[in-house]
């Protein structure tokens, strides 16, 4: 059994907590219950030191947890006030304790360091069931906890699973990026995915320092799957190097995965012969997977977030909710929808380079209380025969006058395509056309600017942000 130190044991205790499954239909509940606050103080967040600290400490305090020191072994860049909002300085190294940050075409691959919260911002107590459409998730539940150190030894749990029952897989596996010296060689290599398939009642849960260069697929009849406080980086195997696929087939459709926490990253670079395919989806969402919750990540350096339908034609019906993530430095589809529902709510879309949320095929979007900064084209619908709808509601971005020309928050836009449609008026297409299902909470848009940073991605003790 490879020795695990009392921290971890600490965060298996948390993460193996008994959660209670929501029964039913899990939309037919009623209408959700927002209560969205005022905006809080605009104050640039100061730069946090690097050190080596594994993430930060994390301490229990009455059930709480308390993220502490961000991790990496540079010190954060400090944040700029700018026409009003904080831009947060990048770091080199990678959150969770990895060794120094990758240079890739010249460039930091940035780990979770550099801007901290505002003093008028807190980190709050982990969430042992997930909020939005995959609130029914539990995963693994209280079965004991299994330390698996390599990605052999996980799929091997995996297969060993006789797939109803339950499962937690602890993964205390560590892998150095700063082996990989040129990200483009990662495209000729061979993918590495483990798969869960046809099996259910799963949590992959990575112990702080962690960290993986191999994909996770959860595929067929498989249901009830938590992916919670990995570190995934740099996968190999181009078009076929998910970080985390969720996706349906002859077998059966995923339903009820809950993926939190985690810091999934790649590079930017435009390798030879490949593109913006060298490195494929980030977190896809295909071929019938639905009631799905996508939480307090941290997305960052990465071609092609999310996609949400395969091909046009992949009209299948999926509730997706999309809350609390950082979404830093990509390229496009945070998410790309096709078809079904989504429910973006407190998200951080920071230097988003081609386009942001693009609805299509008749989609609905509810995008509620998001923070955007420097993206091109944030809520657009273009590249297919039929246009998605899009409600927005207490966002930073409130007018025209926030996504015109020269605005503060750095808002660009292109003509894309013919039948593109720009959300240029910043107004809504559609109010999004059914009951959520689910209670929530809407955090205001600038306490989500101010602290979101220290309570995303892996290593951070599964804090939440707590807003005045």
């Amino acid at each position: 059994m490879t020795h695990v130190d009392e921290r971890a044991l600490w965060l298996v205790s948390i993460l193996s907590l008994p959660m209670a499954a929501a029964c039913g239909d899990s939309r037919g509940r009623g209408a959700a219950e927002s209560a969205l606050g005022g905006a809080g103080p605009d104050t640039a967040p100061g730069g946090a030191s690097g050190g080596t600290a594994t993430g930060g400490t994390t301490a229990a305090n009455g059930g709480r947890a308390t993220a502490g020191a961000l991790g990496g072994g540079e010190t954060g860049g400090a944040a700029t006030a700018t026409g009003g909002s904080a831009t947060a300085g990048a770091a080199g190294a990678l959150g969770g304790g990895e060794t120094g940050g990758v240079a890739a075409g010249g460039r930091s691959i940035a780990g979770a360091a550099g801007a901290a919260g505002t003093a008028s911002t807190a980190s709050g107590a982990p969430e042992t069931t997930p909020t939005g459409y995959g609130q029914g998730t539990t995963g693994g539940g209280n079965a004991k906890p299994v330390a698996v150190a390599s990605m052999a030894a996980l799929a091997a749990a995996l297969d060993a699973y006789s797939g109803a029952g339950g499962l937690v897989l602890q993964f205390t596996g560590k892998f150095d990026f700063s082996t990989i010296k040129d990200p483009c060689v990662q495209h000729t290599l061979p993918a590495q995915t483990v798969e869960i398939k046809n099996k259910s009642d799963i949590s992959i849960l990575g112990v702080d320092g962690s960290s993986a260069n191999f994909g996770i697929r959860v595929v067929g009849d498989s249901h009830n799957v938590i992916i919670r406080n990995m570190t995934i980086g740099l996968t190999p195997g181009a078009d076929a190097s998910d970080l985390v696929s969720i996706e349906g087939g002859s077998a059966g459709f995923p339903t009820d995965v809950w993926v939190d926490h985690n810091e999934l990253f790649t590079s930017m670079a435009d390798c030879p012969g490949a593109g913006d395919t060298a490195f494929d989806g980030m977190i896809d969402v295909k071929k019938g997977a639905d009631d799905v919750t996508v939480s307090y990540n941290h997305l960052h350096d990465h071609h092609k977030m999310s996609l949400n339908g395969y091909t046009d034609s992949d009209d299948a019906v999926r509730h997706i909710t999309f809350h609390h993530n950082l979404i830093e430095n990509v390229g496009s589809r945070t998410p790309l929808q096709r078809h079904g529902y989504s429910h973006l709510l407190n998200n951080y879309f920071l230097k988003v380079l081609t386009s942001g949320i693009n609805v299509r095929m008749g989609g609905y979007a509810l995008v509620e209380g998001n923070y955007f900064e420097e993206v091109k084209n944030p809520v657009t619908s273009r590249d297919s025969s039929a246009v998605g709808f899009w409600d927005l509601r207490s966002n930073n971005l409130a007018s025209a006058a926030d996504v015109a020309k020269d605005n503060a928050y750095k808002i660009s836009w292109d003509a894309g395509s013919s039948g593109t449609v720009n959300a240029t008026t910043w107004t809504t297409t559609a109010p999004y056309p059914v009951a959520l299902g689910y209670s929530y909470h809407a955090d205001p848009f600038q306490c989500v600017h101010d602290g979101l940073r220290t309570v995303v991605g892996a290593g951070k003790g599964l804090a939440t942000l707590k807003c005045p």
